[in-house]
């Protein structure tokens, strides 16, 4: 499976609604909505404002990546503002498996995310929980960072895991991600793309899509 989602975060705020229409026309899959609240990461970003136009606006699934501390206070109402998946990360709580339980309730996917120094083995035990884990290949909070290049072995390794276990869970991969590494990512064992400065930077963003989908 070869998915790409733009990430919002790098779209003009000030224009949203022409590069949500270019993202309908676009190859893109999905939407990445990147939730930051200035603790869990030292960035802020939007909220649930903003999800509004996002929703009505962009016919794309909106796949909500929450970067925030007690995901489990507003999981619910991100998945009533629209989501099409909710992920939050790992280390932001003690016990996952309620706040999954929150979000599948709702009808919605459910999305284990880690950070690049958090362990990769600690989501082994939830693969078969969740629809989707992010892998960060940046440190979540800012877009625009170099790849981290160690995420390859992380992905190969969930690769197996998931292969071995004959789940269907998906692998997402977010940070750095551009046509220079679409390919060897694929190649790894990914399934989506996350790409913010690739996609809405380029000079051409609907062909940028098109080449990492190829």
């Amino acid at each position: 499976m070869k998915l790409i989602a733009p990430s919002v975060l790098s779209a003009n705020f000030a224009d949203l609604r022409t590069d949500l229409e270019m993202i309908n026309r676009s190859d893109a899959d999905w939407l990445h909505v990147d939730v930051m609240d200035g603790v869990f990461v030292p960035n802020i970003s939007f909220g649930f404002p903003l999800m509004e136009p996002m929703r009505k606006y962009c016919t794309k699934p909106l796949d909500v990546h929450l970067m925030i501390v007690h995901p489990e206070k507003y999981v619910e109402r991100f998945c009533d503002a629209g989501a099409w998946s909710v992920g939050f990360h790992l280390e932001a709580t003690d016990d996952p498996e309620p706040i999954l339980d929150l979000i599948r309730a709702k009808g919605v996917r459910t999305c284990l995310t880690i950070n690049p120094d958090i362990a990769v083995e600690r989501l082994v035990k939830y693969l078969d929980k969740v629809d989707m884990v992010l892998l960060m290949s940046v440190f979540a909070g800012f877009g625009g960072q170099k790849f981290i290049p160690e995420t390859m072995d992380k992905i190969r390794f969930i690769r197996q895991e998931i292969d071995r276990r004959r789940l269907n869970t998906l692998i997402e991969i977010d940070g750095g991600v551009g046509v220079q590494n679409a390919h060897e990512l694929f190649e790894a064992g990914a399934d989506v793309l996350v790409a913010g400065t690739a996609v809405f930077g380029a000079p051409d963003p609907e062909e940028a899509i098109r080449i990492m989908k190829r």
